[in-house]
């Protein structure tokens, strides 16, 4: 594709407050049916937010959500985005065996696919935890499922998640349901080490013009970046968790900021859904 700006990816992992992975030890599975649910009207926020840019992104949905408002999800595609799979309920998968993740992962793909009248094809692991050991095993089981592209890997080391060896670019991956491709998560070199940005926490926490440089450095580079957002990242009010000094830190830094920073980065990039780039 030739345009004046290259092509990056807008993500959204379409999830509520309290399905984050940071809360798990405070809000228990069993307790999900009794809180409040904002998703639905912060994902209409999203929405506007796109429509008003007219940018089309790829909405990774978890099965919890879809099963419990699916008109949501009807929504989203209706409005020209696309539509894949974020697991079932939010499942960190080094937690899951092998036969633990493949039914959880039906289970999504499946409520996604009746809501829609096809089945999605991407996939986005909860907290990109694929595991660091041996991630093969995940890619076969996700195309046994009919996944064809996942955006789950962060090409850095952190306690929880990252892949300091992955390739910096979009690669493919063979399995024996056919070939998937990998969109990695960005990263920039700043005194020789992999620095993450791109997202989330680290979109929230770096000032706007730094995360703004480092989107051009990666695009100069000839990578796009596939940025990502949740939901309740553009919520303030949403009910705010007793919770450890730095884990309300990383959760709730610049709340307030966050859909004032999505309008200048849509007026300032270019996106389109994943999946975009090639491997090289």
């Amino acid at each position: 594709m030739t345009s004046e700006k290259p092509v990056n990816a807008f993500t959204v992992d379409v999830e509520d407050w309290f399905h984050v992975s940071a809360f798990r030890n405070h809000i228990g599975r069993d307790d999900w049916g009794r809180c409040e649910l904002r998703v639905e009207a912060n994902t209409e926020r999203l929405l506007e937010i796109l429509a008003n840019h007219n940018v089309r992104g790829t909405f990774f949905v978890l099965g919890w959500v879809a099963e419990r408002v699916p008109a949501l999800v009807q929504r989203i595609a209706c409005a020209g985005h696309e539509i894949a799979c974020h697991g079932y309920h939010h499942e960190l998968i080094y937690d899951c065996s092998p036969a633990q993740f493949e039914e959880l992962t039906r289970r999504a793909v499946g409520v996604l696919g009746e809501l829609l009248g096809k089945a999605p094809t991407g996939y986005r692991a909860a907290s990109f935890s694929f595991p660091r050991s041996d991630r093969q095993w995940v890619y076969d089981i996700l195309g046994r499922q009919g996944i064809r592209y996942d955006s789950s890997i962060f090409p850095i080391r952190r306690k929880f998640y990252g892949h300091p060896d992955a390739p910096w670019i979009p690669f493919d991956v063979t399995t024996p349901s056919g070939t998937l491709r990998e969109h990695p998560l960005p990263v920039v070199k700043i005194a020789g080490q992999a620095f993450p940005f791109g997202g989330g926490g680290y979109f929230r926490l770096y000032p706007y013009p730094l995360t703004a440089s480092f989107f051009r450095r990666a695009n100069r580079e000839g990578r796009p970046v596939v940025f990502y957002v949740h939901p309740w990242e553009i919520d303030p009010d949403q009910p705010r968790q007793n919770v450890g000094l730095v884990t309300k830190f990383r959760h709730y830094v610049n709340i307030r900021r966050e859909e004032e920073r999505l309008h200048r980065l849509l007026r300032e990039f270019r996106f389109e859904p994943l999946p975009v780039g090639a491997a090289e």
